[in-house]
């Protein structure tokens, strides 16, 4: 249920839905933004873990603290800012995810992946996502870059599971051209001028939080990941959902193959991998934009 107490909406039990439409949410939190800012926002961008100090370099017009919008979780991950950024970065209009979330925090897919509808309804033009991830792939060291190709999915649930609103997608979207090769073809290029040794590759997504056992890692190997992950997926389904065209790209905090050379991982080793990595991913990332 949704509580507003105090100036602040708060859930009361994640995964319990609330009366109101989808649609309607949407609308409503899309109003709420409106009527305090009119900035208009050409690019979405999600910021994963240890990638926050992007925010930084943003020129910020408005900001508001996810605890505020109507109908938003809260992040309940550390490393996560936990607020909605506008402004300019480069002089090109975005707006910012400064953490998302994951279905290993006990929300729903459809309440995890609600910021994403909010970002096509007002009104970007694609959405770029970022993660932090292990590679499965024993050609990918730890602080390389990929641009995924492709994912294969193995979380328990789908956002797009219930009853379908044709008013934000179709029943059955199709996966066939989720991800842009032609794009991430230009941004390997554009990445190797920044430094960054950069790839494409397959993401794996599961569920978490716990991190995945030497058999897992080889499981994900086998089926042709080159990563694997808690997050991203259910992003890209609903942005598909709504034909909003996306661009992931994922740092590398640590190798899990061969499983020879895997060794015990810790929340703060990966953002410090991915926090290495992050000057060299910032100047990419406002070339990148510009490029677009």
């Amino acid at each position: 249920m949704l509580v507003f107490n105090q100036g602040r909406y708060y859930f009361t039990a994640p995964n319990q839905q609330t009366p109101v439409q989808l649609f309607d949410q949407i609308q409503e939190c899309l109003a709420f933004i409106r009527k305090r800012t009119d900035f208009q926002p050409r690019f979405g961008i999600i910021l994963g873990t240890g990638l926050s100090g992007l925010a930084d370099e943003i020129e910020v017009v408005n900001e508001f603290n996810y605890g505020l919008l109507p109908f938003f979780p809260t992040s309940t991950v550390a490393s996560h800012a936990g607020k909605l950024v506008f402004g300019k970065l480069n002089g090109i209009p975005v707006v910012a995810m400064a953490g998302r979330f994951h279905y290993y925090e006990g929300y729903s897919m459809q309440q995890l992946t609600f910021p994403v509808r909010v970002l096509k309804a007002l009104g970007v033009e694609q959405l770029i996502i970022s993660n932090a991830s292990g590679s499965v792939n024993e050609h990918i060291a730890a602080g390389e870059v990929v641009f995924l190709r492709d994912h294969i999915n193995l979380q328990p649930s789908n956002p797009l599971r219930g009853s379908n609103d044709n008013r934000l997608g179709p029943r059955f979207p199709d996966m066939l051209k989720t991800y842009d090769r032609e794009l991430n073809a230009r941004a390997i290029q554009m990445a190797e001028k920044h430094g960054i040794k950069a790839h494409e590759g397959v993401y794996l997504a599961i569920s978490g939080p716990n991190l995945e056992t030497p058999a897992e890692y080889r499981m994900a190997h086998i089926l042709g990941a080159d990563l694997i992950g808690m997050s991203t997926v259910p992003e890209v389904l609903v942005a598909r959902h709504m034909d909003l065209p996306v661009f992931v790209l994922s740092v590398v905090s640590n190798k899990c193959f061969p499983l020879d050379e895997i060794q015990e991982t810790t929340v703060e080793s990966v953002i410090e991998m991915v926090e290495s990595v992050e000057p060299k991913l910032v100047g990419f990332m406002k070339d990148f934009l510009a490029e677009l």
